[in-house]
Parts: C-alpha cells; structure tokens; sequence
C-alpha cells in the first residue's frame, strides 16, 4: 500500500481515540463517533491511495490540536509525542 505508514499511524490514534473514559471537552470533536467519523475517512483514503489534505492531517497531530487536546484530558498524553513523531516521519516519506 502505498501510504501504509501513514495509515498506520492513523490506525494507532483510531485505537487512542476508542480508549474508555476519553474526555473531548477540548479535543474539538463532539465525541468518540464525531472524531471517528474523521479518521475513519483519513484511512479509507489512505487506504485507496489518496493523500488526504495535507493541513487537514498535519492539525491533527498539531500542538494544541484535536489529539493531543484529547490525549492530555484523557489522561495519556505522554503517549502522544512519540505518536505525533511517527506521523511527523511517515507525513514526510509521504510527500516525498
């Protein structure tokens, strides 16, 4: 697949946003389905060989975006730098 890095990474913060007790007060997303229904469609184009927006994806994983807003409210938020790296790494090979 030609965006399996990326899609990976994606899947990683699918399975984040699915944890229980997740709090999206911050997190820009109305709840689990809301944000769901955002990466699900990053991945299924992924998936086909698109690359999403590239500011659509690159917010995502910003500083003060939506997942790490999610990740410091929902208590795992030292697991998403090495996360925001890994796309920040697979993001690059991508457009490459």
């Amino acid at each position: 697949m030609l965006y399996a890095g990326l899609c990976a990474v994606m899947e990683e913060a699918r399975r984040l946003v699915c944890l229980p007790g997740n709090d999206f007060s911050w997190a820009g997303w109305e709840d689990e389905t809301d944000a769901l229904r955002e990466i699900d469609g990053l991945i299924a184009r992924l998936k086909t060989g698109e690359l999403p927006d590239p500011l659509q994806l690159r917010v995502l994983f910003a500083p003060t975006g939506p997942l790490q807003e999610l990740s410091i409210s929902s208590g795992w938020g030292e697991a998403f730098p090495a996360l925001s790296e890994r796309f920040d790494r697979e993001y690059e090979l991508a457009v490459r």
